[in-house]
């Protein structure tokens, strides 16, 4: 059974940091592209962050570009969200999710496809 444990939210200030964990389990991790997706109330669901099961290559949302930070561990089987100075617009609940990159199949760096999603954790930057 393929499950995502998030963890390292919390509330911290304008121009904090917080570095989020994505400990993954029921998979072979080198195998899936890895995902952070945020939520704020009012909005749809943002690819804020992607990285290639291959560690290659990785995407950011634009909104984010230049603070936040996404790496992988394939030993430990975890993936980070590091992110600097933040801003009240960060205020969402952030998921971890995976992508299998099958054989025969591609999908850019930047695609929303995922397949397995963690339950979330509360990012609240205050003003």
């Amino acid at each position: 059974q393929v499950q995502l444990v998030e963890s390292g939210g919390g509330l911290v200030q304008a121009g904090g940091s917080l570095r989020l964990s994505c400990a993954a389990s029921g998979l072979i991790f080198s195998r899936y592209d890895m995902g952070w997706f945020r939520q704020a109330p009012g909005k749809e669901r943002q690819l804020v962050a992607a990285i290639r099961w291959s560690g290659g290559s990785t995407y950011y949302a634009d909104s984010v570009k230049g603070r936040f930070t996404i790496s992988r561990d394939n030993a430990k089987n975890t993936v980070y969200l590091q992110m600097n100075s933040l801003k009240p617009e960060d205020t969402a609940v952030y998921y971890c999710a995976v992508r299998r990159m099958d054989s025969g199949t591609y999908y850019s760096i930047g695609a929303l496809k995922y397949d397995y999603w963690g339950q979330g954790t509360q990012v609240t930057v205050s003003s």
